[in-house]
């Protein structure tokens, strides 16, 4: 589909600005093939290696846009936001490198390499129960003690102008894709990566992939209302968010489809990409890759561009 501008907060130009401003403080990440996966999958896959990006995932390049935009004062007061880990290391690292305080909550059952790496960019964390109301409760309560102003994991439009930079890099780097492939959590990065493949070239279908445990975003396409998550659970920790109004708007409206795939499918697909490709990625980035080898996604003689989203891995709890 389309989609009907009119109903988009964030355009293709919002997504070059943020690009320009975002420039010092992200990576251009690179895109890799695998002849081994194309022999698997009979296509042609480009994958867009968001794992090597600055913080080890695409949330920098939101947060340095959202960051990069904020006015004097905020700046002073500081940033605040909730994440399970890799928004708050992207945001704790955007705010280091432009001089601004960061606050994340974060759940306490995080990863521990995400955990180190929000610490390690010197962000202050309060710790927080595994679920939405509790990270919300703690944000608010960080804000009114602080004044920092909140900068959401993705329900935001500097974040998704931020996120649509990598496909905007994607196709600048293969052009004449016919699929394009991304993780589904809060939908920040597939809904300005929608926007911005859907600009550049209106034919490309653009596939959203999510754990089966966490599936509300499938659930809420199909139904064309956004439904609640039913306590999501996966291994795909950094999807386990619900979709938000501004995001879920980009989706119905630019987004062909979202399929989901089960952990065991996650966990086969991760290890085929530490194998096969030498590469290292996260769970919440295999899904992409599982969708295809499960035969979710069609992608025999077509070229299609994968998302690899981030590679912060807990080197002391694999999942295999």
């Amino acid at each position: 589909m389309t989609g009907d501008p009119s109903l988009r907060a964030v355009s293709l130009a919002d997504i070059q600005a943020a690009a320009a401003r975002i420039a010092p403080f992200v990576h251009r990440t690179p895109v890799l093939t695998c002849a081994a996966l194309d022999a698997m999958t009979g296509g042609h896959l480009y994958f867009k290696c968001e794992n090597f990006q600055k913080a080890g995932a695409f949330k920098m390049r939101g947060a340095a846009n959202a960051v990069a935009q904020l006015d004097d004062a905020s700046r002073l007061r500081g940033v605040a936001t909730h994440s399970s880990g890799n928004h708050g290391a992207a945001l704790a690292l955007a705010a280091r490198l432009m001089g601004v305080k960061a606050h994340v909550v974060m759940p306490a059952n995080a990863p521990q390499v995400k955990k180190q790496a929000v610490a390690g960019y010197g962000a202050e964390i309060t710790w927080c129960e595994p679920a939405l109301d509790s990270r919300e409760k703690h944000l608010d309560s960080v804000v009114k003690r602080t004044g920092a102003a909140i900068i959401h994991p993705y329900n935001d439009d500097r974040i998704i102008a931020g996120q649509g930079t990598a496909a905007l890099e994607l196709f600048q780097q293969i052009p004449d894709l016919d699929l394009l492939v991304t993780p589904v959590g809060g939908g920040g990065l597939i809904s300005g990566c929608a926007i911005a493949a859907k600009s550049l070239r209106p034919s490309v279908r653009v596939i959203g992939v999510e754990p089966e445990g966490a599936d509300d975003a499938r659930r809420s396409l199909a139904a064309g209302a956004l439904l609640p998550a039913a306590a999501p659970a996966s291994i795909a920790d950094g999807l386990l968010a619900p979709l938000g109004p501004r995001t879920f708007a980009v989706i119905r409206h630019f987004v062909d489809e979202i399929v989901a795939v089960s952990d065991a499918a996650i966990v086969r697909a991760m290890r085929i990409v530490w194998e096969r490709m030498k590469v290292i990625i996260e769970p919440s980035a295999a899904v992409t890759v599982a969708a295809i080898l499960e035969d979710r996604i069609d992608t025999r003689n077509r070229r299609c561009g994968i998302i690899l989203s981030g590679g912060n891995v807990d080197l002391d709890r694999l999942a295999w």
